[in-house]
């Protein structure tokens, strides 16, 4: 089964996404992790296809094929309309499936519609993220801002600062960069992306504790249990303000697990929308 590539709109931009599956079917949605794209959910918007569902993994605004934000506006309530809009596009609820950052957007957005939401899946995302545990992301995003000079420092920086084990093959990498025209190697991202402002500021703590209290669709959080971000306390916190909420854990992994899990999480999806029925709308 090969992808279909498609743009849909979000808010005032299009977004990039690879589609498999029937269109007819019921939708599921993926979003990548910030600094990733769409590539890191291909497998699973693929299994769950083959399962009968819709799957499509987009790239979020200012990421990958997808359009960079004209205002620059990279906040994660942005990313969160990005999700309200896709919701309007689809004649049946939608699931949503988000690893950090695309989770976080799914939970914004789609607690906004619950009437548009069949599920919500999300990888690492709780309220009261540990801010400390933030600075190798906002490392990663600044090393990446004059580019690498190989893709095996770029590998290196990559294992370096998001806590993952370094890639064997460092020539993967190949697809999610691009290269100018000296030969150095950029992500396929917008560099404003990754400013400060924008990597866990107050705004966005308020806007998931906001999003968690409001929320009313069925949820389902897989935490990474070697997480460098997620405190027992903000899972807990959660838990209390969405009783809804379903709690597991991926053994042995940190916080961006997905794109090396997508058989596993996939798998884990189908079982939860097995027992979760859809309803149409009225």
């Amino acid at each position: 089964m090969s992808p279909t590539k498609i743009r849909l709109q979000g808010d005032g931009l299009e977004l990039a996404g690879s589609a498999y599956g029937d269109p007819a079917a019921p939708p599921v949605l993926f979003f990548h992790g910030g600094g990733q794209s769409r590539n890191a959910w291909l497998g699973s918007a693929k299994k769950v296809a083959e399962a009968g569902f819709y799957g499509i993994s987009f790239d979020l605004r200012g990421h990958g094929d997808s359009d960079w934000a004209s205002d620059g506006d990279y906040l994660l309530d942005a990313f969160g309309r990005d999700v309200e809009r896709l919701l309007y596009l689809f004649d049946r609820p939608v699931t949503l499936v988000g690893a950090s950052r695309g989770g976080q957007a799914a939970l914004v957005g789609g607690s906004r519609h619950p009437d548009r939401v069949r599920l919500i899946m999300l990888a690492d995302v709780a309220p009261l993220m540990r801010d400390d545990g933030v600075g190798g992301i906002r490392a990663f995003f600044e090393e990446g801002q004059t580019g690498f000079a190989s893709l095996d420092d770029a590998a290196d920086s990559l294992a370096r600062n998001l806590h993952q084990p370094r890639m064997a093959d460092a020539s993967k990498l190949a697809r999610s960069m691009r290269q100018d025209d000296t030969g150095r190697w950029h992500w396929h991202w917008d560099p404003a992306t990754g400013k400060r402002e924008f990597l866990h500021p107050p705004s966005e703590g308020e806007s998931i504790l906001a999003a968690a209290t409001r929320l009313q669709s069925p949820t389902v959080l897989v935490r990474a249990e070697l997480s460098h971000l997620l405190t027992d306390e903000g899972v807990a916190t959660f838990q209390r303000l969405a009783p809804q909420l379903e709690v597991v854990t991926a053994p042995g992994v940190g916080h961006m697990f997905t794109a090396d899990r997508n058989d596993d999480f996939a798998a884990q999806l189908l079982e939860v929308l097995t027992r979760t029925p859809e309803r149409m709308f009225s």
